[in-house]
């Protein structure tokens, strides 16, 4: 019991700053919050591209007048969720855009460990539509101590996201 609550403090400060960390790229401006196309999107989402998920409900008649909507792009979301389905996840938040895995230890290399958040930053299949980031521990002496994680990784990572969302959307046209 005394060792966890020495390293509940610690553990918690450095959960804290790594979710306040995730948000220091985040850009917005006015226009963004005041459009009511864009009002409730994650920062940087323009409101086009489709097709959409839909969460939420529309109590303004028709319309969209009342309405509480997030919207992500379906084939980006799945192909991030199915991308990452190697590991366990801590988060999925589609409202946001947001998935956020728990660490995974590779077989092949017991002293390790990764984890990952996803952003899906717009709606629009582009490059720039998923931001990955890696964490990467070591295990020296019993401790799981922070390591640089190979760009290549994050990079690798967004690339199979993006070849999956486009094959994704080439599949649904070819059923239409």
């Amino acid at each position: 019991m005394r060792i966890l609550k020495k390293t509940a403090l610690p553990a918690g400060l450095l959960l804290g700053t790594l979710a306040l960390n995730a948000c220091s790229g985040v850009k917005t401006s006015q226009a963004d919050i005041n459009n009511p196309e864009t009002k409730g999107l994650p920062p940087g989402q323009t409101g086009e591209g489709a097709p959409l998920f839909t969460f939420g409900k529309n109590s303004g008649g028709g319309n969209g007048g009342g309405t509480t909507q997030i919207q992500v792009n379906a084939y980006l979301w799945r192909a991030t969720l199915n991308t990452l389905s190697f590991m366990p996840l801590v988060s999925a938040d589609p409202f946001g855009g947001v998935i956020i895995t728990d660490w995974y230890t590779p077989p092949a290399s017991p002293g390790e460990r990764f984890k990952v958040n996803a952003y899906i930053l717009s709606r629009q299949l582009t490059a720039d539509a998923v931001q990955v980031s890696v964490f990467h521990q070591v295990n020296q002496g019993g401790q799981w101590v922070d390591s640089p994680a190979d760009p290549s990784v994050a990079s690798g990572l967004e690339d199979r996201i993006l070849a999956q969302a486009a094959d994704l959307q080439a599949a649904a046209k070819n059923a239409q």
